[in-house]
C-alpha cells in the first residue's frame, strides 16, 4: 500500500511516498480504507524530528492523526461492518504508522460514523481537533453565562472550542486579525479582539475582572495569564512553558491520551449534522503532494485543515 513516509528527519522535502505491507486488524480492531487524512502541526513536528522517532519503531514513519474512509475489514470482537463510512483518530507515536496511508488499522473504539451528508475530506478534519476542543471544555467545566477566551480563534482547534462553548451558553471572546474578524464571529465569538502581543490587555478591556477561563490554541503561553481572573483556568494544548500566577489552574490537553473516545467523536459528528459545528477544509491535495501540504501549513495563515486524499 502507498503511504506518506518519513525515512529521515528534516524539511518538507524529506517526505515521499513509500510502499508498506497492508496491516491486518487484530481482536477489537478494524482496518479502514482511507479516503482522506489531514495535515496538522503535529505532523510537521514528526517530520522534523522534534521528538525523535516513535520508540522501538524503524522508519519509515507515517504521519497523521485523523482520517476518514470505509471499514475494509473487522477483526474479532470489533463493532463495525465492512463498507461503513467512518472517521477515526490514530497516533503515529504508538506504532510509527499514522493516518496518511491507504489502509490504517485502529481500535474499534477510536472510530465514529461519518454522517451521510458529510464528505470524507470534511469528516477527516474532525477527530483530532474536535476531540481536543471537547476535552478542553470538559476539563474547564464552565457553567452557562461564564466567560471563556480563545486564542488562535480562527484556527481549527480554536474554531471548534468557540462553537462548542457558544452552544453550551458561554460568553465567548476570540482573537482575530482584521481579515478573520467575520470568520471568528461566525464561529461563535460574542466579542472579537485583535490578535497579537497585546491580546491579554485587549481581553481585559472587554472583561475587566478577567475571563473565567482561556484555551490558548495559539500557544502564546505565560503572557495570556494576565487576561484570566484570579483563580481562573487555562487550558494549554502544548506543555506550558512557565509558572502560573494568582492561583490560576493550568491544564494540559494531550489528545494522544484520548485515542479510545470514539463516543465523543460521534457526539461531535451529531453536532455537525445539527449545523452546530462547522467542518472546514482549506485545501485538498493528493497524498503525492504531501510536500506542498507541509509547506503551505508551515507558511501560516491556513484557515481550516489541508487534507490529503488517497
Amino acid at each position: 500500500m502507498r503511504a506518506v513516509g518519513v525515512t529521515a528527519f528534516g524539511g518538507p522535502e524529506v517526505l515521499h511516498i513509500v510502499e508498506l505491507p497492508v496491516p491486518e486488524p487484530g481482536d477489537g480492531e478494524v482496518r479502514i480504507k482511507v479516503a482522506a487524512a489531514t495535515v496538522n502541526p503535529t505532523d510537521t513536528g514528526l517530520r522534523a524530528g522534534l521528538r525523535g522517532g516513535p520508540a522501538g519503531v524503524e522508519p519509515p514513519y507515517v504521519p497523521g492523526m485523523e482520517l476518514a474512509g470505509e471499514i475494509d475489514s473487522a477483526g474479532p470482537g470489533a463493532s463495525w461492518q465492512p463498507g461503513e463510512r467512518v472517521m477515526a483518530i490514530v497516533s503515529p507515536w504508538a506504532a510509527g504508522r499514522g493516518a496518511q496511508a491507504e489502509y490504517v488499522v485502529v481500535p474499534s473504539d477510536s472510530v465514529a460514523r461519518v454522517p451521510d451528508e458529510v464528505s470524507m475530506a470534511a469528516a477527516a478534519t474532525l477527530p483530532m481537533n474536535g476531540l481536543t476542543a471537547r476535552i478542553a471544555l470538559d476539563l474547564l467545566g464552565l457553567q452557562p453565562g461564564q466567560t471563556i477566551a480563545v486564542t488562535g480563534a480562527a484556527g481549527a482547534v480554536g474554531g471548534y472550542v468557540m462553537q462548542l462553548a457558544a452552544n453550551e451558553g458561554l460568553r465567548v471572546i476570540g482573537d482575530a486579525s482584521p481579515a478573520d474578524v467575520e470568520l471568528v464571529k461566525s464561529l461563535g465569538a460574542d466579542i472579537v479582539v485583535p490578535r497579537g502581543p497585546d491580546v491579554a490587555a485587549a481581553i481585559r478591556r472587554e472583561a475587566p475582572e478577567g475571563v473565567d477561563a482561556m484555551v490558548d490554541a495559539a500557544l502564546i503561553g505565560p503572557p495570556v495569564l494576565a487576561a484570566i481572573r484570579d483563580g481562573g483556568q487555562l487550558v494549554a494544548v502544548r506543555p506550558f512553558p512557565g509558572e502560573t500566577e494568582r492561583s490560576i489552574k493550568i491544564s494540559l490537553v494531550l489528545v494522544g491520551s484520548h485515542l479510545h473516545e470514539g463516543d465523543k467523536i460521534a457526539e461531535l459528528a451529531g453536532l455537525v449534522s445539527e449545523g452546530k459545528l462547522t467542518l472546514r477544509v482549506a485545501r485538498e491535495l493528493p497524498a503525492e503532494e504531501a510536500v506542498q501540504a507541509h509547506r503551505q501549513l508551515e507558511a501560516g495563515g491556513t484557515r481550516g485543515r489541508i487534507v490529503l486524499t488517497f
